[in-house]
Parts: C-alpha cells; structure tokens; sequence
C-alpha cells in the first residue's frame, strides 16, 4: 500500500513538472500528501456505503418479490392491495369501503390471501371456515396481533385484548366472573343512577337539547358510568365538565384516528421494533398512565383500609393478586390497570358510538322510534315510573333494535387472529388446493363486509330491526353476524355495554323525543380519518321533551 502511494506520488509530479504550473516545491508536496491521504481515507468508506446500499436494495427486493409471490406460490387467489391501501391512507376511501373491496374482489372463494407489512394474512369470507377458526379451532388460532413492546407500553400491552396465551387465560378466568348476570344485575343499580341523573341534567337544561353534539354527550355518559362500576368513583360529567376522567378518556381515544403520527409509530412498530422501542413509541401518553395508575393504586388502598368491597373488576383483580398460586402470573400494579384501563377505554368510546347511532336511526325512523318508546313505556308503568334489571331483560323490541344497529354498525370492521399452530386450510375455491397456514401468519374476519352482504342480509344498507324478530333471526345464517366476535377471545364485556346503552335509551325515550336537525347526515358518509365507523361531520339529533 505504502509502494502503491508513492508511485501515485511520483507519477503525479511529472505530470505536474510536464505541464509547467506555477507553483512552488512546497505547494506541490502539500498536494500530493493531501491527494493521498484523502484517497487511503476515502476508498474503505465509498466501500462500506456501496455494500451499505446493495443489502438495503437486496432486501428491499427480496421483501417485494416475497410480497408478490407468496400466495402465488401455493396457489392460493390472492390481490395485492397496495393500490386500494394508499388510496385509504391518502383518506380517499374509509376503512369500511377498503375492507368492503377485499371482501368482494373474489366472491366465488372461501377466502383470500393478502401481505399485511410482510405478514401473510388469510381474509375469511365462508362462514364455516369462521367457525373453524374462531371456536372449533380455536387452539390454533388462540391471539391477536400485537406490535408494542411490554417495556414500552405496559398499560397497552397487558390488557386482557393484548395477552397471549397462559397469560391470557389466566386473566380471562379472573375477569369473567365481573360480566356474569347476576354481577350485571349488582351493577345495573350503578348504571341506573347515572342514567338519571343524566337524562335530568338534560331535562333541567333544555337550551342543550335543541341541537346536541351525541358522542360528545354519551362520552359523558359512559365516563360516570365506568367511573363508578370500575373505580368506585362517583362523577357526574354533564355538571363537571372538565374533570379528568372525562379529559383523560377523550386523550386515550385519540390513538384510533387514522392520523400520520399514529400510522407511523403503528409502521416503525412493525417493520423496526427495536428501533421503536429505543424511541418509546407509546400510544398511551405517560400523563393518562400515571393518571390510571394513581387512580386504582388509591382505590386499592381505600378498599384494603376502610375493607370495602364492590362487585366490580378491580375487587377480582385484587383477589387474583392475593393468591398464592406458584402456577399462575404474578399479578403486579400495571396488571390491574392495564384492564381497568382497557375497561374504560371500550366503554368510553365504543359504547358511546353505539348509543349515537341507535338514536340516529330513531331520529330518522320515527316509527321505529314510536314502537320501542311504547314498549318502554308499558314497562316504565309497569313499575311505576322506574325500571329494572328484569324490566330491561323483557323488552324485546329494544333487542331488535340494538340488534340491527350493532348488524349496521358493527364495534369492530374486522376480527384478526394470529396462528400459533400449523393449520390446514381446504381449498379456496374449484381447481385450487389446500394451503398450510403457518405459525405467525394472520387471518382476518371481516365483520363489517359480512353484515352487508346481500346473501346473507337482503337490502343491506336498510335499517330493519325485523331482522331480528323470532321468526327471521333463525334464517340469519351462523357465523355471519358477529358484532363482538366469536369464540372464547368474543368481548368479555358485551353484557355490559348493551346493558348501560338499554338503560340510557329507555330513559331517554321516556323524557323526549327525537329528532334531526339541519347538522344530522342522512345516509351517513364515513370519515375518512378513523378506522373505526364515525360519520363525517358527527352526530347532531334534537332531544324534544315530552308532554306528560
């Protein structure tokens, strides 16, 4: 090397001396030596960059060509849906409509393949294979995908939804005794009496009524409601409007927009989670987990000192962390409030959003609205003037009703399922053959598509709580209704939710009567920005008060 620098030297002298510039000896050497120790310095780095550059394009193309041909190769009907994504991400096409066009793009197969950020992801459309996937063989198919990391989002990624396997078991046989009926009939007192006091808060202030924000006011709702039945706290957030369990829900909520900032932590999440996990990527802000976090760890200590016992979730959870079971996970502080929190967060919203768009579609069908109101009504008189947990049980019209909003406008658009166990599944339609689906691959249920598909719900986009009278709900065929999932990963918290959303609507019916207003979109068009069912501009209704 040393030899090869001084020829390189010598034979850049005589060029120099050939071509007679002026400059002097000195500024000559100085060239040279800088020309020289600029090119030993610089080879091994354009070398380095250059291998750099050929494994990122090699990988690249690998993960294309993996992308392009995986399905193809086990000659499996496929759609590369690259295309239809950025047009979603570019907010041209809600969440909905894309699932909706995947659902359709193949009707004469079983079930498709698609890549999900290189993850193979099977689309279910025949409801047997649903069946087969979600209960019959559920062992296979026991998790859901997840891509946060414990240490960076604990709260996010130990709630009951997040857990996998022992672990999920463990906390599933702890929480379910919370959601049994006779715990639902403990806790409908509770539900009840945030009920009234929210639809006297409403009466009391008729100048809210005339045009009223529903999610923002249901929000409100639910915020007692989880506040009192999960926490033990008493809050009434149509008086105090700025409380922090109210603020601190409406912030956690947020992580469901469809916004640049989520869609990137939800990408580094996936493609580099190390990298994610040194930048701390949470979804839940530090701020709304010590707010949690100081709120059950009071609570904890309140019920331990003064031995109060609730019938609620945390009581449970309290009773899970006090046994000595060298079996079982070691239940620590976050635990619990990973499921509280998780909790609260589906009540909050997904509740909320339930109750908004079953009072939209009795603002905009005032027969539909005039029926249930009697049905509540006989009940209301039946108890003199108040309602119970059986009363609610009886009113069959209201279970069309909700029924046929949760078939319209499902909590969820799609259920995912992670393969754990090699499975077989038959062929997707004629001329095809049966495809292994491998551990870590992916399937995807899609709820939404499912409800509003013609061949198993005529004139889908119609709201017809008939559907789910005794005589029609036995032609529904299995396993293509499905709002709260199926199998043992089906919403734990089901009861609860339809539970708290009877009681508010049967109050509310029995005071006023609703209406649209100029606001109130009818069809509803879908916002763009959420991936789960918002319309685009809200829900706005009037709330008429009745006379007695």
């Amino acid at each position: 090397m040393i030899r090869f620098a001084l020829m390189i030297r010598i034979c850049t002298y005589n060029i120099l001396c050939r071509e007679r510039r002026s400059h002097s000896f000195s500024a000559i050497l100085i060239t040279m030596e800088s020309s020289s120790s600029s090119s030993l310095f610089s080879l091994p780095f354009v070398f380095l960059l250059i291998t750099l550059v050929i494994i990122s394009v090699m990988k690249v193309i690998a993960f294309v060509y993996r992308q392009f041909t995986y399905w193809m190769k086990r000659g499996v009907p496929h759609i590369l849906s690259f295309g239809m994504f950025w047009t979603m991400f570019l907010r041209r096409l809600n969440f909905a409509e894309y699932c909706q066009y995947l659902y359709n793009y193949m009707p004469d197969a079983k079930y498709i393949g698609l890549m999900s950020m290189g993850t193979p992801l099977v689309l279910l459309r025949d409801p047997e294979l649903i069946k087969n996937v979600m209960v019959k063989d559920f062992e296979h198919f026991p998790d859901h995908k997840t891509f946060l990391n414990e240490e960076v989002d604990p709260l996010f990624c130990k709630n009951i939804f997040s857990l996998r396997g022992n672990r999920w078991k463990e906390m599933r046989s702890t929480l379910s005794p919370s959601f049994t009926a006779s715990k639902m009939k403990v806790m409908f007192e509770l539900v009840s009496k945030c009920s009234c006091e929210f639809t006297k808060y409403l009466s009391d202030h008729p100048e809210r009524c005339s045009s009223i924000d529903a999610k923002e006011a249901f929000r409100r709702y639910t915020t007692d409601v989880i506040a009192t039945s999960a926490f033990g706290i008493s809050v009434n957030s149509m008086k105090d409007r700025n409380n922090e369990f109210f603020l601190r829900g409406t912030e956690a909520s947020m992580f469901g927009t469809f916004k640049f900032t989520f869609i990137l932590k939800m990408i580094f999440h996936r493609i580099c989670p190390r990298l994610a996990r040194i930048l701390g990527m949470s979804f839940i802000s530090p701020a709304t987990s010590q707010f949690f976090k100081r709120i059950v760890a009071e609570s904890i200590n309140v019920r331990k000192k003064q031995g109060i016992v609730r019938p609620d979730m945390i009581h449970l959870l309290m009773q899970a962390r006090d046994k000595e079971d060298p079996n079982m996970h070691e239940m620590t502080l976050d635990d619990i409030v990973a499921q509280a929190l998780i909790f609260f967060l589906a009540g909050f919203d997904t509740s909320a959003t339930l109750m908004c768009f079953v009072v939209h579609e009795l603002a905009v069908h005032r027969d539909i609205q005039d029926r249930l109101w009697e049905e509540v009504e006989k009940h209301f008189a039946e108890r003199n003037g108040e309602i119970t947990y059986e009363t609610i049980s009886k009113m069959v019209y209201m279970d069309m009703v909700l029924s046929e909003v949760l078939r319209k406008y499902p909590p969820v658009i799609f259920i995912d399922r992670l393969c754990v166990r090699r499975y077989e599944l038959p062929p997707a339609k004629l001329g095809c053959m049966n495809v292994i689906v491998e551990p870590d691959s992916m399937t995807m249920t899609p709820v939404y598509a499912l409800h509003h598909d013609p061949k198993y719900f005529p004139n889908p986009s119609k709201f017809d709580p008939e559907r789910f009278s005794d005589e029609c709900k036995e032609n529904i065929v299995p396993y293509t209704y499905l709002p709260f999932g199926l199998g043992p990963r089906k919403c734990i918290g089901n009861r609860f939710a339809l539970m708290e959303t009877k009681v508010l609507v049967a109050h509310l019916l029995h005071r006023f009567i609703f209406k649209t207003t100029e606001k109130t979109v009818e069809p509803i068009v879908f916002d763009k920005k959420q991936f789960t069912l918002q319309p685009d501009g809200g829900f706005w209704i009037t709330l008429e008060k009745r006379q007695k």
